[in-house]
């Protein structure tokens, strides 16, 4: 039974998915235009080399964020279920901030915040 209704799902996803990608394509305007197939980078032609390096400081603050939001992203629904779960779920997220302050600490020793 079950295995059925898991085929009818995927059928019916394929349909749904299949349809509205057909639609776009009939409903959707369309133009022809050179100008919308040469490379840009916010409307202005880009003037000398293209493959430049960038410093490798912008991509480890960019990580270093991302941890971070994501962090509060796991403290939000704790907070919610902290009164329901008890001691225990306090004690987890005390662990769970104390490895990500260990890695807050890590960044700043090796100077990993420093934007310049």
């Amino acid at each position: 039974m079950n295995s059925e209704l898991l085929i009818l799902f995927f059928i019916i996803a394929i349909i749904l998915v299949g349809g509205a990608i057909l639609f776009a394509t009939f409903a959707a305007p369309s133009s022809f235009n050179l100008a919308k197939f040469e490379p840009y980078e916010c409307g202005i032609p880009t003037e000398g080399p293209t493959w430049i390096q960038f410093n490798v400081g912008y991509y480890l603050f960019a990580i270093i964020y991302l941890i971070f939001d994501v962090e509060s992203l796991f403290l939000f629904p704790w907070a919610v279920v902290m009164r329901d779960v008890g001691i225990r779920a306090f004690i987890e997220i005390i662990i769970f901030l104390f490895i990500l302050g260990l890695g807050l600490l890590y960044a700043w020793k090796k100077h990993a915040l420093k934007w310049v």
